[in-house]
């Protein structure tokens, strides 16, 4: 499959061995998605909020990409490095919404990569 193995320049490089998104099955995998600005390849302000749109842009990116929106998302997994900020992240993640938000898991974790405070991934049908 031609497209198989998605990439924009709207969303940040991988940095490491891996794809920002792959297509199999019907779904649309995309990586996690820390927040990087894509034009500055630099994390955004140090706050949970502005780094869960970050990454939340980050994901839409990839999605318009593959020609989806967040509306086929069927799954996200976000993953925060202190869990006293959830409510943060989730208004932050809701204002992304407009119908039923996908299923979803969120955990917490010690770090994440260039010191991030919240990275996303999700899964979408095609």
């Amino acid at each position: 499959m031609k497209d198989r193995y998605l990439h924009t320049d709207k969303a940040p490089q991988a940095i490491g061995p891996y794809s920002q998104a792959v297509r199999a099955g019907g779904m649309l995998y995309i990586s996690g998605q820390i927040p990087v600005d894509p034009a500055t390849g630099e994390l955004v302000e140090p706050s949970f909020a502005a780094q869960t749109r970050q990454s939340m842009a980050n994901l839409s990116a990839i999605l318009a990409e593959a020609g989806l929106t967040l509306a086929d998302a069927v799954k996200t997994t976000i993953y925060l490095t202190d869990m006293d900020h959830f409510a943060e992240v989730n208004e932050a993640y809701a204002a992304f919404f407009d119908g039923p938000c996908p299923a979803r898991a969120c955990v917490e974790v010690s770090r994440l990569p260039k010191g991030a405070l919240v990275e996303i991934e999700l899964v979408a049908s095609c």
